[in-house]
């Protein structure tokens, strides 16, 4: 009879070490998620803040069909805030939303590290882009629209910001979703902030559970073959941006993704007013509150 007391309080004392074990597992495993969470903020944040993060963005200027002359001067169509630029640096020529910049003698102007004259200029292209001093400017597209899009290092944007705001990590907002893919890449016109009309080309759409409802959501394909989604839910109303917020996933595996609404964040638009943001399509407008992620910035 002592034998089987001392049994059941070993076995009582044993089981009790195990659960005891199985709690702190599941704390180090949450307090190495929270943590994961914050080191991919610290990341958001510090490119946001980099020399070509979206705070340096300092102007837009929209083309007009035919010449458009640009420099220092007052009365040029487009004014370049800089002492490095000429009065009258060139101007770009806009023909059935073909832009080729010319650019005047003796102004130090550079596409890709070499002194530039003529140069036709591909929308939104890393290595169409033209640069002085501390600035750097290339076409942009907005829909059926084109633009001068002006990055200054020293942007007063960039020197005020005061940092993303962001909801508690809360590990019931990370969530398990199934992913399908469409037969075919499917596109879907969206409206900008600024009101033109785009195309999103959606690969495929994800389904997952909050609270016991079901939702999905359309998402496009990035170049690292993960997805990447635009959406909005009831905290637009009240706590974070109203336009919308991002999502960056990995690659699906198994017909499934890791959607972490800790890591949502704001367009660029929620900070600076010379960029242009999409719109979710009506489909990914959800009916359902999700506070986690990147709040609005005051």
């Amino acid at each position: 009879m002592r034998f089987i007391v001392r049994t059941s309080a070993a076995a009582s004392v044993f089981a009790l070490l195990i659960g005891l074990g199985i709690v702190c597992l599941g704390a180090t495993d949450a307090l190495s998620y929270q943590q994961s969470v914050e080191k991919w903020r610290q990341a958001y944040d510090a490119k946001l803040r980099g020399d070509d993060g979206w705070l340096t963005v300092a102007g837009l200027f929209w083309l007009h069909e035919g010449k458009n002359s640009f420099g220092s001067a007052a009365g040029n169509d487009i004014v370049l805030p800089s002492s490095s630029i000429p009065a009258k640096a060139g101007y770009f020529d806009l023909h059935a939303g073909k832009t080729v910049v010319h650019v005047n003698s003796g102004a130090p102007i550079t596409m890709g590290g070499k002194a530039v004259d003529t140069a036709e200029l591909r929308p939104d292209s890393p290595k169409d882009r033209l640069a002085v001093g501390d600035l750097t400017f290339y076409v942009h597209a907005s829909g059926n629209r084109f633009a001068i899009r002006l990055k200054d290092k020293n942007n007063k944007l960039r020197r005020e910001f005061k940092g993303p705001h962001w909801y508690p990590v809360n590990e019931a907002f990370r969530v398990t979703a199934h992913y399908a893919a469409y037969p075919s890449p499917r596109p879907i016109e969206i409206e900008t902030v600024l009101g033109d009309r785009a195309e999103l080309v959606m690969a495929g759409y994800v389904t997952f559970s909050l609270g016991g409802k079901e939702y999905r959501l359309d998402a496009e394909q990035d170049e690292s073959r993960g997805l990447f989604i635009v959406f909005r839910d009831f905290t637009s109303l009240t706590t974070t941006y109203q336009a919308s917020r991002f999502l960056d996933t990995d690659p699906p595996k198994d017909g499934t993704v890791e959607l972490d609404f800790n890591k949502a964040y704001n367009p660029p638009c929620a900070y600076n007013p010379y960029t242009t943001c999409p719109l979710p399509s009506p489909g990914n407008r959800l009916q359902v509150e999700i506070p986690a992620g990147e709040k609005r910035y005051h």
